[in-house]
């Protein structure tokens, strides 16, 4: 299972303790995923897909006890793709007021844009109803991978309004769109935790820190060795180069033109090809600081450059005689 539906499973089986909790939650369950269907005979059906076994099983026991509806549930198997199942939760609100009560119309009888003040005046409201408006359309990455936590709706005034709502508890939420669909979403590790915790997800809190601990401490340890083997690489690098410079310097005028502390150097350089410049100063008498071995070798390179240089420009032409 992704760590997404892990997490949503959790979430549908969490029991609510409050009336005023389960209404929130089933009104933004059934705002996120639900449809209305009207007869004729002004009968009202709400319809709510869900591929989510736990999640639909949670919107039936909220209409039954919340409300008091009459649901049904009818399982669907998919023909193509996955051939996974899918949920048809059916409610049967008896009149108006019951859709008014799940923040679907307001008092005048009109279609209610975005959510519903009424429904999400407390705190623990405004919990369960993004604890449902994720149940119904959210989503988390897997933490192993890029932060990410999105809720995709394809209303632009209730992406708006889930937006404001996670930015009262400083989540720092945004909306972007995606086609035809509004996203709202978290890309901060520290603000995923947060609203896993906000909404109940402790189980996948737990899990989502385990990971994210441990891949940072593998993210250090990387660097940290990348950190030295770039160390190590310029140190073996520079190693090379004076030993270049010392034995150009052997081949042409020879070590012993050298001054004495040079000399000196040159030749624990080449006896001792892969010791850094501290262990270099350690072995001299008297001992030298690593800036010291530094500046000498570095006047070796010079004398090596010069030498160089002398070697390449252009013998005068004799004259004739």
């Amino acid at each position: 299972m992704s760590f997404s539906a892990i997490t949503k499973e959790e979430l549908a089986r969490l029991e609510l303790q409050k009336d005023c909790c389960e209404l929130a939650e089933l009104a933004s369950l059934i705002r996120m995923d639900g449809t209305l269907q009207i007869s004729a005979n002004q009968k009202y059906s709400l319809n709510v897909i869900t591929e989510s076994a736990p999640v639909a099983r949670k919107i039936y026991n909220l209409a039954k006890e919340s409300l008091h509806l009459p649901a049904d549930i009818v399982v669907r198997r998919k023909l193509r793709l996955k051939k996974n199942n899918s949920y048809l939760v059916k409610i049967y609100p008896r009149e108006m007021s019951d859709l008014q009560r799940l923040g679907l119309f307001n008092e005048e009888g009109e279609i209610q844009a975005g959510i519903d003040k009424k429904l999400i005046a407390k705190k623990c409201d405004q919990k369960a109803y993004l604890r449902g408006a994720f149940l119904a359309g959210g989503s988390i990455s897997n933490p192993e991978g890029n932060y990410h936590m999105e809720i995709i709706t394809n209303d632009p005034v209730l992406a708006g309004d889930l937006s404001e709502l996670l930015n009262k508890f400083d989540l720092k939420a945004k909306v972007s769109t995606r086609k035809n669909f509004h996203v709202v979403y978290l890309k901060e590790s520290e603000h995923i935790v947060e609203f896993l915790a906000l909404i109940g997800a402790h189980q996948a809190l737990f899990e989502f820190e385990n990971i994210r601990i441990i891949k940072e401490m593998r993210n250090q340890v990387n660097r940290i060795v990348n950190c030295e083997t770039a160390n190590l690489n310029k140190t073996v690098d520079a190693a090379v180069r004076q030993l270049e410079n010392i034995r150009l310097i052997e081949r042409t005028i020879g070590l012993k033109a050298l001054p004495e502390n040079l000399q000196e150097i040159a030749c624990l350089r080449l006896e001792f090809p892969d010791y850094t410049l501290k262990e270099l100063g350690e072995i001299l008498t008297p001992k030298v600081g690593k800036s010291g071995v530094n500046h000498r070798l570095r006047k070796i390179e010079e004398i090596a450059e010069k030498i160089q240089t002398d070697k390449n420009k252009p013998k005068p032409g004799k004259g004739k005689s």
